[in-house]
C-alpha cells in the first residue's frame, strides 16, 4: 500500500511518538489539575513540559490545547471577535479552510463582524499587497493560512506580520499544513495567534490541536465546564490556559505531541529536504503528461494537486485506491473559495501529500499507474 494522504493524517508515527503515548498510557492515567494526589501532578507536570516545549519551539507566550486544529481555530477567531462591544472587520483569504471560513460566516450572521476575502494575485504565493487594500479602519484582525492544504500556495506571513504589527492589527496564521515543515518565530514573524494540527506535521496522535497566542490576547471561552479552579464558582476561571481548557484533556495525545516536537526538532533538515525532493521530482514528472496541475513549481511543501481532464477527482482516487492500492484525497478538501480560484468547484481535484517516510520508489510507481490510466482512458 501506497499511502499519499498525510496532509490529512500522516500514517507512519516515529518510535519516539509511539513510546510515549503508550508510556502515557500506562504511566500517567490520573486527570491533570482535578487532584491534589502525587498520580494527579505527575501527569500535570508531564503536560506542563510539552507546553513549555511547544513554547520554545516557536517562541510564543501561552499554549492552550484543545480538541483539535478546528477546535483550536474557533476558539481564536470566536473568542477574539466577540471581546468588541462594536462589530469589528476582519480580513481573511481564499486559502482558508472551513475551520475558518464557517465561524467567520457565523459571527458574520450574528452580527459581531464585517469579513472581507483576500485573493491570491500572484501564483503560488498570497502577499501583503492582496491584504492591504481591504483594510479598514476598524480591522482589527487578519488571518491566513500559512500553507494551502489544498495546492500548497504559500502565504508571505513574515512580511505581512511586519506590515500589520505597524498597523496594529492582529495576526492569526493556521499552522496546520506548515507545523513541522516550516521554522516559525512568533516574535520575530509578528504573529500573534498560532494555530497547529499535531497529528499531521508533527507525525502525533490524533485527538489534539493547540492554540499559541500572546500573552496579552484575550479570548472570550467557548467552551465552559470544570477546569479543575474555582470549582465553587459559576464563572468560567479568568486564568490562562484553564479558562480555555474545560473538560480533561487528552493526555496520551498531548505527550505523542511533545515526542512529535522532539522528532521534527531532531529530523528538522532532512524532513525539509524530503519534502522537497518528492514535491519537485513529482511536479517534473507529471508535467510531462496531459494532466491539469495546480501546483506551482515554487512550492515544494509536500503538497501536490492536479486533475485528469474531464475525469471526476474521486473516480481517480477510487480506481487508485480498489485497482493499486493507492490513498489520496479527492473532491473539495474542505476549501471552497480555493477551489473556486482553481477553478475545480466542479471537478474537486486530486491531492498528493507527503511525509518523510514517503520513498521516490512510491512516487516512480504512483506515476507508472498515472501513465496507465492515461493509456486505459486513451488519453496518450
Amino acid at each position: 500500500m501506497i499511502y499519499f494522504d498525510n496532509s490529512a493524517s500522516t500514517l507512519i508515527k516515529p518510535k519516539n511518538v509511539q513510546r510515549a503515548v503508550s508510556n502515557a498510557l500506562i504511566n500517567f492515567t490520573a486527570n491533570p489539575g482535578r487532584s491534589g494526589h502525587k498520580e494527579a501532578i505527575k501527569t500535570a507536570l508531564e503536560i506542563e513540559n510539552v507546553r513549555e516545549k511547544l513554547k520554545k519551539h516557536v517562541n510564543g507566550d501561552e499554549v492552550i490545547f484543545t480538541g483539535g486544529c478546528t477546535h483550536a481555530l474557533n476558539l481564536a477567531i470566536i473568542g477574539f471577535c466577540k471581546n468588541f462591544k462594536e462589530p469589528i472587520h476582519v480580513i481573511a483569504t481564499e486559502n482558508e479552510h472551513n475551520s475558518v471560513l464557517r465561524p467567520l460566516q457565523y459571527l458574520s450572521d450574528q452580527g459581531f463582524i464585517r469579513y472581507s476575502i483576500a485573493t491570491q494575485k500572484n501564483k503560488g504565493s498570497l502577499v501583503f499587497k492582496d491584504i492591504e487594500p481591504l483594510i479598514e479602519e476598524n480591522t482589527k484582525l487578519v488571518i491566513c493560512n500559512h500553507i494551502s492544504n489544498v495546492n500548497g500556495d504559500v502565504v508571505d506571513i513574515e512580511n505581512i506580520g511586519k506590515s500589520l504589527k505597524e498597523k496594529n492589527i492582529k495576526f492569526l496564521v493556521d499552522g496546520a499544513q506548515g507545523g513541522g515543515h516550516f521554522v516559525y518565530n512568533m516574535k520575530e514573524m509578528n504573529i500573534n495567534m498560532l494555530i497547529f494540527s499535531p497529528h499531521k506535521g508533527f507525525y502525533s496522535p490524533q485527538g489534539v490541536g493547540c492554540l499559541i497566542k500572546d500573552a496579552d490576547i484575550e479570548l472570550t471561552p467557548i467552551l465552559f465546564g470544570g477546569t479543575g479552579t474555582n470549582s465553587l464558582e459559576l464563572y468560567q476561571p479568568k486564568s490562562s490556559p484553564e479558562r480555555y481548557e474545560s473538560g480533561t484533556i487528552c493526555t496520551p495525545a498531548i505527550l505523542g505531541f511533545g515526542a512529535g516536537i522532539e522528532f521534527v526538532e531532531e529530523n528538522f533538515a532532512e524532513i525539509k529536504e524530503k519534502m522537497e525532493d518528492l514535491t519537485t521530482y513529482i511536479h517534473y514528472e507529471l508535467s510531462k503528461l496531459p494532466i491539469e496541475i495546480y501546483t506551482s513549481t515554487e512550492n515544494t511543501n509536500g503538497v501536490f494537486a492536479f486533475n485528469i481532464k474531464n475525469i471526476p477527482s474521486g473516480d481517480i482516487a477510487t480506481l487508485l485506491n480498489d485497482k493499486y492500492d493507492i490513498c489520496v484525497r479527492s473532491g473539495y478538501h474542505c476549501a471552497p473559495l480555493k477551489h473556486k480560484a482553481l477553478g475545480t468547484l466542479e471537478t474537486g481535484c486530486i491531492r498528493i501529500s507527503f511525509s518523510c517516510y514517503n520513498s521516490f520508489q512510491e512516487v516512480e510507481r504512483f506515476i507508472y499507474v498515472i501513465k496507465h490510466i492515461l493509456k486505459n482512458y486513451k488519453l496518450i
